[in-house]
């Protein structure tokens, strides 16, 4: 799908005969074996609200402000948005934002749609997570709470915009856990941070927390200014090099720490590169797992629906609307390929350019990430920018 499992393909935690027992048909899959499900049934972002407690450097979303709700979806429209995606087979439902937990209606949507057959996650900034509403949402069955972490305290506070935010997240992430609910990291990788990584692994190991996504940046939102700020591709060969190592190490201690990488698939081909010198054996179970991930999933296996009912490709790309939920439900408008970019997406393989069309591990990638090559070349066929494998590794 969107993501490449370090803990899952480097460490072993996944065999390719895995998602195969169960005929790789999502609704079977349990959740850390949905992105090599062969139906690509989408994985549903919900950005419940815009608004929001902090002042995020790069959110996607330009989120900002905790006043009046305003075009968002009404408890009612939320409650027929999550028939139909339980109707259609989406396995995930993610609440997002803005920050979600400014909504109120916020425990009744995610014991909807638990009830509904969906796995039901929150992405917070965590800082609003009182004993209370970790109580609340532990009678629910919430799946997990993904925490946005972008560094050690000023640091993080400096991407958040609010001084205080780090230490009210970390206060956050101890009350869902002391609830009992499942808790991980986001931590968004760019220049200003990357050296943030190792203080991070050992916040982890500190507060035993069970899993933490590293994102590449998108040029999205407001992050859209940081596109200056990313890494070259030889820091994030030295960055990948490091999650891998340090959650090889993390593994070889008894502690199978559930890391991801997330917004690259280079990373996949990478993985496999490297375990062809070290494991050759595991570089071939790799390599199967990656042809059943297929890659990018941008608007295929992962979806976007926006406060106001508008459906995306993905959470970052705000720029195209396929229609709204308000007027065609959301499994009509993700099926209906008489919009030219939506049938371009199911097949984006065709139509990749650059690197990208040559490239021999385009059925592994998918193309990559597409808002990035708009973002950056104004073509959104053009290759990733951030597609850091050489010349010689993808011919």
């Amino acid at each position: 799908m969107w993501v490449i499992g370090i803990s899952k393909l480097y460490c072993g935690a996944v065999e390719a005969s895995d998602p195969l027992r169960y005929g790789r048909d999502s609704s079977r899959l349990p959740s850390h074996l949905l992105q090599f499900s062969k139906d690509k049934k989408p994985v549903v972002v919900w950005n419940t609200t815009k608004r929001c407690n902090l002042k995020c450097v790069h959110c996607y979303a330009f989120a900002e402000g905790e006043g009046p709700r305003q075009g968002e979806l009404s408890t009612d429209e939320g409650k027929s948005l999550l028939d139909d995606l339980a109707a259609f087979g989406v396995p995930v439902i993610l609440f997002s934002g803005g920050e979600p937990l400014l909504r109120e209606d916020l425990p009744e949507l995610i014991d909807y749609a638990v009830k509904k057959g969906m796995r039901a996650v929150i992405s917070t900034n965590g800082t609003l997570i009182t004993e209370e509403k970790a109580r609340i949402f532990s009678q629910f069955s919430l799946s997990y709470i993904g925490v946005s972490l972008d560094g050690i305290g000023m640091v993080n506070d400096s991407f958040r915009g609010v001084q205080g935010a780090y230490e009210k997240a970390i206060a956050g992430i101890r009350n869902a856990k002391k609830a009992g609910i499942k808790v991980g990291l986001r931590f968004t990788i760019n220049t200003r941070n990357f050296q943030e990584i190792p203080k991070v692994f050992d916040l982890i190991e500190k507060e035993e927390i069970e899993r933490v996504c590293f994102y590449h940046l998108v040029y999205a939102g407001r992050g859209s200014k940081l596109i200056e700020e990313d890494l070259s591709h030889e820091e994030t060969r030295k960055v990948v090099d490091y999650i891998l190592e340090r959650t090889k190490a993390s593994f070889d201690r008894g502690r199978p720490l559930e890391v991801l990488t997330v917004d690259n698939h280079a990373d996949g081909p990478y993985i496999y590169q490297r375990l062809l010198k070290e494991d050759p054996d595991r570089a071939q179970e790799v390599y199967e797992l990656l042809m059943m991930n297929e890659g990018n999933a941008s608007g295929i296996g992962i979806g976007c629906i926006d406060e106001a009912g508008n459906v995306h490709a993905d959470q970052f790309w705000r720029s195209y609307s396929f229609g709204n939920v308000k007027e065609r439900p959301f499994s009509e408008i993700w099926m209906d390929t008489t919009d030219p970019l939506m049938a371009k997406l199911k097949h984006k393989k065709d139509y990749v350019k650059g690197r990208c069309a040559p490239c021999r591990w385009l059925s592994v990638c998918g193309g990559n990430f597409r808002v990035r090559a708009e973002a950056k070349t104004g073509d959104l066929w053009a290759e990733d920018p951030q597609c850091y494998l050489t010349e010689a590794e993808i011919l």
